[in-house]
């Protein structure tokens, strides 16, 4: 296992089962919520009990079940939300999104900022710093972040899959070229959290994901 200079909360929400990761320095309690998805008082409550000052709120992507609790911790919190401009369109539509799967719609958050390819956000002492890749398939604007080489993927890959690409703005040919070109350029220890589902490694999902395995 890698040593972390960094504490990894994860709080699996919502219908979905979706991963809503905090990351905390743990010598400032400063911290980046990365896809809070559903269920807003329990995170919030994570936010109280673990005295955390959360400094952004990062997403991977905008599907409905990464965005449902953003707006209720901006709000709570002051933290700016930031997605990648691509997937700003799924932001603005989320009510129409949570009308296509019958459930009620979350509050539409406000977008801060825009995320794009070899940006860097740095919080906490140290810094612990993050750095932005576009890995685009699962949804244009689909990105996973790299904390010292631990990976937050989003939908993109998988413990043993891959993310969907049947949804709107999906595409398979462009999901597999970021997985190989982005990710798996990565050391096989490199560890990965995903946005549903066990952590996993670099490696394991060379040798048996059977979506990449040659």
């Amino acid at each position: 296992m890698k040593d972390l200079r960094f504490d990894i909360l994860c709080e699996t929400v919502g219908p979905f089962a979706e991963n809503s990761y905090f990351i905390v320095d743990p010598a400032t309690r400063e911290a980046v919520a990365i896809d809070p998805g559903d269920e807003p008082e329990r995170l919030l409550r994570v936010v109280r009990t673990g005295g955390l000052k959360v400094r952004w709120i990062l997403n991977t992507h905008g599907h409905l079940d990464h965005i449902g609790a953003v707006e209720a911790l901006r709000a709570a919190t002051g933290a700016p939300f930031h997605i990648h401009a691509a997937d700003e369109p799924f932001v603005e539509a989320v009510a129409e999104q949570a009308a296509f799967f019958g459930l009620p719609p979350p509050p539409v958050p406000e977008i801060d900022g825009a995320l794009e390819e070899g940006q860097e956000l740095c919080f906490g002492e140290g810094p612990v710093r993050i750095k932005v890749f576009e890995t685009p398939g699962h949804s244009p604007g689909s990105v996973t972040f790299d904390l010292g080489g631990v990976l937050f993927a989003g939908d993109v890959l998988f413990a043993g899959s891959i993310g969907r690409t049947d949804l709107p703005g999906g595409d398979l040919a462009t999901l597999m070229r970021s997985i190989r070109a982005k990710l798996l350029v990565y050391p096989e220890a490199t560890l990965v959290y995903p946005g549903h589902g066990p952590p996993t490694t670099i490696g394991e999902e060379r040798r048996s994901n059977p979506f990449l395995v040659e």
